[in-house]
């Protein structure tokens, strides 16, 4: 068996791994450059055009999570998928709940899971009220601070209308009572593709929900660079007030800004996660380059450049673009390495039974099906040949009530990552 390859999917390559201060100079032609994620600055205003001259400014960011935890195991040999449930409607989303040794699993289709032990049951039914067509449904969940006491949690999805609905439930008896749900924040959709995204709690328990551009093709309704819709971006808000989610203190100030805007310049953000005080955000590229974003949770208006850039390429206009005021991606994919077409994040590995994958962003492709991973020292890394299985057409990945990674796969089936050794 063969030890993990890194991938050349990283311009670190052709770049070089080189890094310097200040913000990213003025470029032309199809390519621009990374910044240092360290010294990227933040812009609330689309960058202006420019014809200047090209110029290096260094590759991706190298990332520092927590060491590796020192143990002693028997050597890595392969990587097997344990079947957690199969026959689901489409998972697209897992969460553990907190305070208690289960998780969840989320179906498209509007139902939420709970799996405790051996046993699996419907914990929220609201198949009644979401839009389960294309790229619509109920996309995610996410637990409120309080929840072990409370329990207060928060759903994201498509209503009847195909637009986006937030809303906060709560669970009483062991079960979720649709009926006592209070809608937070919804937003019209203009399309009925890009509507899906994540939400996630910070650590400071703000709520951050992502949106698409609001469908459609090559950023088609103008939203990537605005920053007066929630559309394209991401909205933080204080939801600390049961029943009540008003923007967050230290938002970004923008005139005329979108309330609860957060950050811009997304296509697709399928998946987002926070670990040890970063952002993970996998956005969907067009027809080129997938994504993967990396920055500082709290770091407030970041502009991450759709529809100027798609991956670290200029994209609006194609013959050359300013990476001056943006942040761009810490990895990219090329469409077509081993059949990538729509990226799948992603989670970093934590459990205890892979120690090896500490640290690590494990990330996937809905047609590539492959399993891959940002390391620490901000290597791609390929896990592929180590599978036992291939893992199919990849939706989500999440984690089980111990903290071990969940795969989720568009057949229904849901497996947990485990070792061979």
């Amino acid at each position: 068996m063969r030890p993990p390859a890194a991938v050349a999917v990283l311009v670190l390559l052709a770049l070089g791994a080189s890094a310097c201060e200040g913000p990213p100079e003025r470029v032309v032609g199809s390519e621009v450059t990374p910044a240092p994620m360290e010294t990227t600055p933040v812009a609330t205003e689309a960058p202006i055009t420019t014809t200047e001259a090209p110029s290096t400014v260094g590759g991706p960011a190298v990332i520092e999570p927590p060491a590796t935890p020192s143990t002693t195991v028997p050597a890595l040999l392969g990587l097997a998928t344990e079947l957690v449930a199969e026959g689901l409607a489409f998972p697209v989303s897992m969460e553990p709940v907190p305070g208690r040794d289960a998780f969840v699993i989320v179906t498209k289709a509007g139902r939420i899971h709970l799996v405790a032990g051996r046993d699996t049951s419907v914990w929220l039914d609201i198949t009644d009220r979401v839009r389960d067509r294309g790229e619509q449904g109920l996309f995610a969940v996410a637990f409120a601070p309080d929840f072990p006491t409370s329990g207060r949690l928060f759903v994201h999805y498509s209503d009847r209308a195909g637009d986006t609905t937030v809303s906060e439930l709560r669970e009483e008896g062991g079960l979720v009572d649709p009926t006592g749900e209070v809608v937070l924040f919804t937003a019209d959709q203009p399309a009925s593709n890009h509507n899906g995204g994540a939400l996630e709690v910070a650590p400071d328990g703000t709520l951050l929900v992502a949106l698409g551009d609001g469908g459609g093709s090559g950023d088609r309704y103008g939203n990537g660079q605005r920053t007066d819709t929630p559309l394209g971006a991401i909205l933080r808000f204080d939801v600390s007030s049961p029943g009540v989610a008003v923007p967050a203190p230290g938002n970004p100030i923008i005139d005329g800004g979108a309330p609860g805007l957060w950050a811009f310049g997304l296509r697709n953000p399928w998946r987002m996660t926070i670990d040890a005080g970063r952002l993970f955000v996998a956005d969907v590229g067009q027809n080129r380059f997938e994504e993967i974003n990396v920055v500082p949770w709290d770091r407030a208006g970041v502009n991450f450049g759709w529809p100027i850039t798609e991956g670290y390429h200029c994209f609006d206009p194609p013959s050359g673009c300013s990476a001056e005021g943006l942040t761009l991606p810490v990895v990219e994919i090329a469409h077509g390495d081993e059949g990538t077409c729509s990226v799948t994040g992603g989670v970093v590995a934590r459990g205890a039974m892979i120690p090896e994958l500490h640290g690590h962003y494990l990330f996937s492709d809905y047609c590539g099906g492959y399993l891959r991973s940002l390391g620490p020292d901000g290597t791609v890394v390929s896990w592929t040949e180590l599978l036992d299985v291939p893992l199919g057409r990849v939706t989500a990945f999440g984690f089980d009530a111990a903290g071990e990674v969940l795969i989720a796969s568009a057949d229904g089936r849901v497996v947990r990552l485990v070792p061979r050794r």
